[in-house]
């Protein structure tokens, strides 16, 4: 009997490098806060909406600031608001530096078991604003978020 292969990995899915000297060229403390963080689920500064089915967030950095390090595990989009520029880190160790404009979106797929753990950090003098939507119906079971990165309507009433 043949034994059960592993599909190839989907093509967004990232490895997690298990060499520190992977980790070596990045900022110091930077490898620890990814593996503290290696299960985060939040993707965003807000999480603004959220069904069965989806989840909306938006994602505020200042020039300067850097996003926690999150995982993403199921199929989700992004659409940046503004332009400017950014410096990603990737747990496979690479660091990459792009440059985002208004309306660019990216769509990200993940199979079962796949993932993507990264931090973005804003290297620009721009304020960085994006729109990220999860689609919880993936292969994986949506990571949990705390209520704190909820939004909060204080005073809001029901339609």
């Amino acid at each position: 009997m043949a034994q059960a292969q592993r599909a190839k990995p989907g093509p967004n899915h990232i490895e997690t490098a298990t060499d520190p000297a992977a980790f070596a060229h990045w900022p110091e403390g930077l490898h620890g806060a990814m593996k503290a963080e290696e299960f985060n689920g939040v993707v965003g500064s807000t999480l603004v909406s959220e069904t069965d089915q989806v989840r909306v967030w938006h994602l505020r950095l200042p020039p300067g600031k850097r996003c926690p390090f999150h995982r993403h595990v199921n199929p989700y989009f992004w659409s940046a608001h503004r332009a400017g520029k950014a410096r990603g880190y990737f747990s496979s160790g690479e660091i990459k530096d792009v440059e985002h404009y208004e309306g660019e979106t990216r769509h990200f797929f993940y199979g079962e078991g796949e993932y993507m753990l990264h931090s973005v950090e804003n290297i620009g003098d721009t304020e960085l604003l994006f729109t990220t939507v999860e689609f919880l119906d993936g292969p994986n079971t949506p990571l949990e978020v705390p209520d704190s990165v909820r939004l909060q309507v204080s005073g809001a009433t029901a339609a």
